[in-house]
């Protein structure tokens, strides 16, 4: 699978801050991430970074916004189904939105199948093992 960059250095980064400490948003958010939503302006559109001041922590960067009423509404953002249908699965994990898993998880490819994998177990507490400092 190839990584997508998204459009605003330092966003995933920023969403994840923002998640910290938050095993199902953890996880929902590295979803997002993993996916590419964040590449896309019409979905990033809803996240805004703000940076800590010097006294909090040094610039570390946090999100604020909208990300979970944008993953809510799925049907807003053109895409093949089963990129939506991940997007469900995200919005569910992070915030409890009540997903058809029939129709969330029919038609995912091995990669997206991975990742929601991974999100499940991340949501149960079990961080992946290539985010230590999470």
């Amino acid at each position: 699978m190839t990584a997508i960059q998204p459009r605003e250095p330092g966003l995933a980064g920023a969403v994840l801050a923002g998640a910290a400490g938050l095993y199902s948003l953890e996880a929902a958010c590295d979803l997002v991430i993993g996916t590419g939503w964040l590449h896309r302006d019409d979905f990033s559109c809803f996240v805004s970074t703000v940076t800590r001041p010097p006294t909090a922590s040094p610039n570390s960067p946090t999100s604020t916004g909208r990300l979970s009423s944008a993953a809510a509404m799925p049907d807003s953002f053109p895409a093949a189904a089963g990129r939506t249908g991940v997007l469900r699965l995200a919005a569910s994990i992070a915030v409890g939105i009540p997903v058809d898993l029939n129709e969330a998880l029919c038609g995912l490819d091995q990669a997206s199948i991975s990742l929601v994998v991974r999100a499940v177990r991340h949501a149960n507490g079990q961080r992946p093992a290539d985010q230590p400092g999470f």
